[in-house]
């Protein structure tokens, strides 16, 4: 199954559908909390404020548009609304994992330094794979003529990505490497998680059968 099949078995399934707000909703919330965990207390920039909420707001904008398929569909982030809730609930954990032992191994970066380039290097690699999951998530929901619509955040998501890369060039001496290695991480994990993802609709498509 490729990603567009998975995207039209999810659309063309209601219930199917609602998990996978409800998923892509608790995954942008777990960003935003993310964010602001990795905050100093007091040196926080309007830049990182303005990327948390917004990765809140994205949360409750898909979490909202569960209701243009059915208001009682998934009403928290317990296991039974998440597509695949393991792997889904600790993906950005994993990646941030990856990243800190990264940036202390090979840049020797510790404290505030270590947490702030952290942030730079998880967000950068998620928001490219946002950069490429949303716009094709939308074009099924446009080819299904759905009711449900992400071009609000596609075009938040794309800023994201511009600012993180200024952000990095200021921070890294070699951004671009450090990109590469956190870009790199989050595929190995992606694929995993994707394929996760379509052994759950391709189980759940059997049983229906």
């Amino acid at each position: 199954m490729d990603t567009q099949t998975l995207f039209d078995t999810i659309i063309s399934d209601d219930q199917l559908h609602a998990k996978w707000l409800n998923t892509l909703s608790m995954m942008e919330n777990t960003g935003a909390r993310k964010i602001s965990a990795s905050e100093h207390k007091t040196k926080v920039s309007l830049m990182v404020l303005k990327h948390a909420a917004e990765e809140a707001r994205h949360a409750f904008y898909l979490k909202k548009q569960i209701e243009k398929i059915d208001g009682g569909l998934c009403p928290d982030y317990s296991s039974p609304y998440i597509i695949c809730p393991e792997s889904s609930a600790y993906y950005l954990d994993k990646l941030d994992i990856e990243v800190c032992r990264y940036l202390k191994k090979e840049l020797k970066l510790t404290g505030e330094r270590l947490r702030f380039g952290a942030y730079l290097l998880v967000t950068y690699a998620i928001e490219v794979r946002a950069d490429a999951l949303y716009p094709d998530y939308q074009a099924a929901l446009k080819k299904h003529s759905s009711k449900i619509s992400v071009k609000s955040i596609i075009l938040e998501e794309e800023t994201h990505l511009a600012e993180m890369t200024a952000q990095m060039k200021t921070f890294f001496a070699d951004h671009e490497a450090s990109a590469a290695v956190a870009v790199g991480m989050e595929e190995r994990l992606y694929e995993g998680w994707i394929s996760s993802l379509k052994d759950e609709v391709l189980h759940k498509n059997a049983k229906i059968a």
